[in-house]
């Protein structure tokens, strides 16, 4: 009994500590991260308009409407065509990235150096710059593009162009994080591998399909569903760049629930809106997850 309570002692003591380190965060996280999430559905449930001081209970309507809301359904086909043409593509160019990184050349951290800069960059700021560039009147690019011999209208004001040139920007500024999660995960395959596959004849396409990639499995993982999430939250490239125009063209689901929240106040079905998104991210996370077996243990 004695022993017992002997090792009891230090664990209550260790959890007590515990327990007041992680309060802070938690009280924080309750504040500004739960709350408002639980508050959120709350009002979805609600005619919830800022212009209105009576917000009566409404059941799903909200969501009823917007099931039968073609503008919302609209957002959602721009946002899956943004997800197509990014996550894949920028996957691959970030892959390819982080295995020129990891070769031993000289002027190499300048190379990481200079890919990374735009992750740290203000998304806001880097729209900016490049309306700016592709402007058909006073845009650099579109000046050389003149040049060569091309005639240039406008990219963002072509309802055709628009959404590539959107989804080009977007993978120029975070190819650079994913290359460096790429590089994580090839500096911890072992040397050792690469060194059997070479004593046994193999060549450098087969040592990346059967060792590279199969080691990479975890982190490529992890890369597609950041990837996903984070296409299916753009709006700040959209906001500063085209505002959902030309037509529409370019409005995805976070632009659509800001127009509908913050332009015309209506907050509840703006959060209806969040809530579908936060489903069809969740759907998409457990798809990825089946789709690759993942297992912690393994």
């Amino acid at each position: 009994m004695t022993s017992t309570r002997t090792i009891r002692k230090p664990l209550i003591k260790q959890s007590r500590a515990a327990f007041f380190f992680l309060l802070p965060t938690g009280l924080i996280l309750s504040l500004f991260v739960f709350w408002p999430i639980m508050n959120s559905f709350w009002l979805s449930l609600h005619q919830w308009s800022l212009l209105e001081s009576d917000h009566p209970f409404i059941g799903l309507s909200n969501y009823m409407k917007l099931m039968q809301d073609e503008r919302f359904w609209n957002s959602v086909r721009n946002t899956v065509y943004f997800t197509v043409g990014s996550v894949p593509l920028g996957i691959i160019c970030s892959l390819l990235l982080a295995l020129l990184c990891n070769l031993t050349l000289k002027g190499m951290s300048f190379f990481k150096a200079i890919y990374f800069l735009p992750v740290i960059s203000s998304f806001a700021v880097l729209s900016i710059i490049w309306s700016f560039l592709m402007d058909p009147d006073i845009g650099l690019l579109s000046y050389y593009f003149h040049l060569i011999g091309f005639s240039v209208t406008g990219w963002l004001r072509d309802t055709t162009w628009a959404m590539p040139v959107v989804i080009l920007i977007a993978i120029w500024k975070n190819v650079g994080f994913n290359m460096v999660i790429f590089m994580a995960g090839l500096q911890g395959i072992s040397v050792s591998l690469y060194e059997a596959a070479k004593i046994d004849g193999a060549n450098t396409f087969q040592k990346f399909w059967h060792i590279t990639l199969p080691s990479l499995r975890h982190t490529t993982l992890f890369v597609i569903i950041i990837s996903l999430i984070a296409s299916f939250q753009v709006f700040d490239q959209v906001f500063v760049m085209t505002h959902g125009g030309p037509l529409f063209s370019t409005e995805t689901i976070v632009y659509y629930i800001y127009h509908q929240g913050f332009e015309l106040l209506d907050m509840g079905y703006a959060s209806s809106a969040a809530w579908i998104l936060f489903i069809f991210v969740f759907l998409i996370t457990l798809t990825q997850l089946k789709l690759f077996n993942y297992n912690e243990t393994d």
